[in-house]
């Protein structure tokens, strides 16, 4: 220290003092400090936030589409609509850019299906069989085929992918005493339609979220592993003789909604998709401290993804699925939200479908209930863009 104190032309330096340094400031309170602190940097995150829309605007729609920024004051009765191929075709970088760097993308090649079954199930219109698929070496999907008894040889018809939610099965969905999915699977069989609930990781608590943890580390999410056993659901579907493999919907609920805008917005094979029971503002509810219903104020950890708040909220996800008809279910009393943010965030889908002149392709259902499947306007939507005849099958 001698020699560098010389360099620094200091002269000898000074022996170190035995007294301890003593605080001689009055009113200094080091809670307060630090809460002021912790305040400054919640402050800092909260306005990040409600600067995200604006930034992801700029991000995605106005880099494809920059006359949609450019509306003026009118009181016209009525305005053109844009063509939408432009959009079309500009959402498919972003929808690359979602799949690898927001979800995560698994690069490899699939393993044959492999496919094993066993009948599980029976009722007076249906039968139901358990379904296993190879997916990687290490990964396979499973779910509950339901096939309608009425049908034909040589007939195809349309397929609806019934998902669970949060630490469910898929026999949940065939369940007539489970209020939240009130047998919505076994119900759309009775209508005529093919039925699939697929099984997703996100059940035993906290062990998938250790495995979202992990495939963090890998640029890699939970829903890495799910766009891939739903990859290979979708092929195998498509090749059964009873299928249209282009008439394939998704309808989930709660975390099979999280999958509905999540999943179908980057495979394309799924011809529509409605979100029960989850749609939201994604941002605001991840990052909100003051509301019950936020992730900062639940145990579900690996809810944050990188950047999505700059990239892809609820709408932007929607967008990737335009000209594909999109809906959402909404139980005014479900406390994964309130109606004021839902409606919120589905605007700017109704307002994208709309310039694109594909409004009549996007609805969403208010009813009197909670975190449920209702089953009676998304029921009217799968017939109606699925292209089949409704039945008088009373609703679940």
């Amino acid at each position: 220290m001698a020699a560098f104190a010389k360099r620094l032309g200091t002269g000898k330096l000074a022996a170190l003092s035995r007294e301890l340094p003593v605080d001689k400031r009055t009113a200094f309170d080091g809670a307060l400090r630090q809460r002021r602190l912790v305040q400054e940097m919640e402050n800092h995150v909260q306005k990040l936030v409600r600067q995200s829309a604006k930034v992801r605007d700029k991000f995605f729609l106005y880099s494809i589409m920059p006359e949609l920024s450019e509306a003026q004051w009118s009181t016209a009765r009525r305005h053109p609509t844009h063509p939408p191929e432009k959009f079309i075709e500009g959402a498919k970088a972003f929808r690359r850019q979602f799949w690898e760097e927001g979800m995560g993308r698994f690069d490899e090649p699939m393993l044959p299906f492999n496919a094993r079954t066993r009948k599980v199930a029976e009722s007076g219109k249906w039968i139901a069989y358990d379904v296993v698929l190879d997916v990687f070496p290490d990964l396979f999907a499973w779910g509950v085929l339901v096939l309608p008894k009425d049908l034909k040889p040589g007939e195809r018809r349309p397929v609806v992918v019934c998902q669970h939610g949060r630490n469910g099965v898929p026999r949940d969905t065939l369940d007539a005493n489970n209020t939240a999915y009130n047998n919505f699977a076994g119900a759309l069989a009775e209508r005529g339609f093919i039925t699939f609930a697929p099984h997703n990781l996100y059940r035993g608590e906290d062990r998938y979220r250790w495995l979202s943890r992990k495939a963090n580390t890998v640029k890699a999410t939970l829903f890495s592993f799910i766009i891939a056993q739903h990859d290979q659901i979708l092929r195998w579907l498509a090749t059964l003789p009873n299928v249209d493999g282009e008439r394939i919907a998704f309808y989930g609920l709660s975390y099979g909604g999280e999958t509905a805008v999540r999943v179908p917005a980057i495979l394309e094979k799924y011809c529509l998709s409605i979100c029960s029971g989850d749609f939201n503002q994604w941002t605001r509810k991840v990052a909100a401290t003051d509301e019950p219903f936020s992730f900062m104020r639940t145990i579900e950890w690996e809810m944050p993804y990188w950047n999505l708040g700059h990239t892809f909220d609820y709408a932007e996800m929607t967008y990737l699925m335009a000209p594909r008809p999109f809906m959402v279910e909404r139980g005014h009393l479900d406390r994964v939200g309130v109606d004021s943010w839902v409606s919120h965030e589905y605007a700017k889908t109704r307002w994208l479908y709309a310039q694109l002149g594909l409004a009549e392709r996007t609805e969403i259902e208010f009813f009197q209930g909670g975190h449920s499947i209702n089953g009676e306007g998304t029921f009217a939507f799968l017939h109606k863009h699925l292209n089949w005849p409704s039945k008088t099958t009373p609703n679940p």
